[in-house]
């Protein structure tokens, strides 16, 4: 059942899903470098995007005048096997993409106090994003804010951009955008495949609404029924 509201887009496949949401944030990314001469795109790790980044690869834009952003990382060296910027390297950032400037969420791995410094500072120079693409977990975890990580209600409420978390059901720490950061963007997707996550971000939404404590459902907080974020979605 799609709920009223929110602005949704379904596709009948993942290879349907893809193509139209690459056509989508090239559009939008096109059109804030015609207006304000750069674009800034935030992108989450995981294996769902990476046919969308492919496909962003060989598209035609003036990726050198793109900033791209995780979202969120894990807290590992960028050629550890579970890097998400390794993810990126190997996927979004080949062919046409591969001028496009990278803002490191571990520039100074493992020094903890000095990586976040370093990446708040590096995110106070872009300002609003143009577009935030964030996933959702079985959890109903976003980004890395998990329901299970002490440090979740924090992410979602601090003004601070990035933060540590450490969740419990994961094998790394991570370092996550915060949901103010995240949501200072002029346009926001959530993207997800599969009729379960589907089915689990209604739920986390409907408890939402229903005055559930927010750190149990961290997605529900980007996935208001009226709101910037636009659900796209493909079953398996």
């Amino acid at each position: 059942m799609v709920e009223a509201g929110m602005s949704e887009h379904h596709f009948g496949s993942v290879e349907a899903l893809d193509s139209a949401l690459a056509e989508a944030v090239v559009n939008i990314l096109a059109t804030a470098i015609d207006q304000r001469g750069h674009a800034s795109f935030v992108v989450s790790g995981g294996s769902t995007p990476k046919g969308l980044f492919r496909r962003l690869a060989t598209t035609e834009l003036a990726w050198s005048k793109v900033t791209i952003i995780l979202a969120d990382e894990r807290w590992v060296p960028d050629d550890h096997p579970d890097s998400n910027e390794r993810l990126l390297s190997r996927t979004l950032l080949q062919d046409n993409a591969a001028v496009a400037t990278v803002i490191s969420l571990t520039p100074q791995y493992p020094n903890e106090a000095g990586n976040l410094l370093t990446v708040r500072a590096a995110l106070d120079t872009v300002g609003c994003y143009d577009l935030v693409i964030l996933g959702m977990g079985g959890d109903k975890h976003t980004a890395s804010l998990f329901p299970c990580a002490r440090e979740t209600p924090v992410g979602l409420t601090t003004s601070e951009s990035v933060l540590m978390t450490h969740p419990t059901t994961a094998a790394h720490a991570r370092v996550t955008q915060s949901l103010t950061r995240l949501t200072h963007t002029r346009n926001g997707f959530i993207h997800i495949v599969g009729d379960d996550k589907l089915q689990i971000l209604y739920e986390a939404r409907s408890a939402s609404q229903s005055g559930e404590i927010p750190n149990r459902a961290p997605i529900a907080q980007v996935a208001a029924p009226i709101g910037k974020f636009e659900l796209w979605y493909a079953p398996h």
